[in-house]
């Protein structure tokens, strides 16, 4: 076996037990918690990238239970994907996160499960196949819900038992996948599927269906959607990683996972569960952006938008053609740049100011100068204007989308120019509020400035590769092309 194949055991283990430690142990100075998430944080994204550059080409089995039951990890070509996302946006939002939460009372509590996240989320990015997957998918859930329940207030309690019931919920769903596969076969991720001939393909589809919606709730599909804006409530840094990396972008990556490399695209092409599907997505998408447009309250906005994106990357993968999946990988990419700047810059004004509407927010491009321009540049992006990351990325969901050449095809990609107009809408509101105040109204913003160097950092890097993205294309390409083509 590899050496580097244990590289992925131990970046795995590694933020585990070292949340773990600091739930047991309690440090001497108040800040420790925070230097030493990042530390973990550093480390483990170190391991990632060597993994990311220099994938091993063999899988680690852990446990076996039976001879088509095992606990293993491998890296292909869609957990590069997601690993480089964790690996890149981690250590930032650890570093955003040691500030945001300084003089809090229970940040080590805090930290601790911050970090444990990081080791079932990149369980989830390494799985060989579903068992493992949805293994790791459960243990995010069961340590995210601290994370959201932290404020202790009632609306926190509220928001922390509704993520639990439709997650749980979902997954129950999801597992039901899991037993007709493993009955078919076994679970191991396999390019093009590993679903045969054999078996009722009448059922099967129904399966599918199944473990697509379950997956999907993580992924706020409708009807399962309000847990995520509701799980706003949580500190900045949770709702950041829950928006644009870690949760949600699992819920995406398990149902590409069960697509893809379970059932297989020629299986569920043409269903009538592929156009339930689609039709779901289509709708989420239009749904979340219209919903977002009537909220004011600036973080649920920014949650709303984070439902209609979800399903920007699931139309581009509904299309079930290797141009849908390119682009739907292309998205989770750009999405997760996005949106971790922009709820990292309302919390940068949360922080400052304590303004949570956006009525609140008129002047604040004065008072915060660097936090807003850094937003204006990722609501460009969002919106679908060049030369931004979020550009590319809309341009190869609409093109996949017009080629696949099915009504559906035309649909979602007319959607998707409607959602740009009305993610417009709900973003520039919030840009033109806060450069063009009203002269009669109170500002009440006036002399906030801008957030300290921890959270100022990981805002201005993270807008400047939404830049650099979009007009340097050629690695973002060269990763998910050896995805999209180790899929089919």
């Amino acid at each position: 076996m590899e050496m580097n194949s244990w590289f992925l055991v131990a970046a795995v283990a590694f933020p585990l037990a070292a949340g773990v430690v600091l739930l047991l142990v309690r440090p001497k100075k108040a800040g420790m918690p925070a230097v030493w998430c990042l530390g973990v944080s550093v480390v483990t994204a170190v391991l990632v990238w060597m993994l990311v550059l220099n994938p091993p080409e063999e899988s680690v089995k852990i446990i076996n239970f039976t001879k088509n039951l095992r606990i293993s990890f491998r890296l292909d070509g869609a957990g590069r994907v997601f690993a480089a996302i964790v690996g890149t946006l981690w250590p930032l939002a650890a570093l955003y996160a040691g500030e945001y939460m300084e003089g809090d009372a229970r940040r080590r509590s805090f930290f601790a499960f911050y970090t444990l996240c990081l080791g079932v989320t990149l369980g989830v990015c390494f799985a060989e196949n579903l068992l493992t997957m949805y293994l790791f998918y459960e243990l995010l859930t069961l340590f995210t819900i601290p994370l959201v329940i932290h404020p202790l207030t009632k609306r926190a309690v509220h928001a922390a038992r509704k993520y639990m019931y439709f997650s749980f919920g979902g997954t129950a769903f999801a597992f039901i996948s899991l037993i007709f596969l493993t009955s078919y076969g076994g679970d191991v991720f396999t390019a093009g599927g590993i679903i045969g001939e054999t078996g009722n393909s009448a059922v099967l589809i129904f399966v599918w269906f199944l473990g697509f919606m379950g997956f999907g709730v993580k992924a706020a599909l409708f009807p399962f959607y309000s847990w995520l804006p509701d799980a706003s409530v949580a500190p900045t840094p949770v709702t950041a990683l829950l928006h644009a990396v870690a949760v949600v972008k699992s819920g995406v990556f398990a149902i590409i996972r069960l697509t893809y490399y379970c059932f297989g695209t020629d299986f569920v092409k043409g269903t009538w569960a592929h156009w339930a599907a689609l039709g779901v997505v289509i709708f989420t998408m239009v749904f979340g952006s219209v919903l977002a447009v009537r909220e004011p309250h600036f973080k649920r906005r920014l949650a709303y938008s984070t439902v209609a994106n979800l399903s920007y990357i699931l139309v581009g993968v509904m299309m079930l053609t290797p141009a849908g999946l390119e682009a739907g990988f292309i998205h989770m990419l750009s999405h997760a740049l996005m949106k971790i700047c922009v709820f990292f810059c309302a919390g940068a004004v949360l922080h400052k100011t304590g303004l949570e509407y956006v009525w609140e927010l008129s002047g604040v491009g004065k008072s915060m100068p660097v936090t807003m321009a850094c937003f204006t540049v990722c609501s460009a992006a969002l919106t679908g204007l060049p030369p931004f990351f979020g550009f590319v990325s809309k341009y190869s969901l609409i093109t996949a989308c017009i080629n696949e050449g099915s009504a559906g095809g035309f649909i979602g990609a007319a959607a998707l120019v409607l959602c740009g107009l009305l993610t417009a809408v709900y973003m520039f509101t919030v840009v033109i509020r806060a450069y063009f105040p009203k002269r009669d109204g109170e500002l009440l913003c006036a002399g906030a400035g801008d957030a300290g160097w921890r959270m100022t950092v990981p805002i201005v890097l993270i807008a400047a590769a939404v830049i650099l993205f979009g007009i340097w294309t050629g690695p973002v390409f060269s990763l998910v092309g050896e995805a999209v083509a180790g899929a089919f």
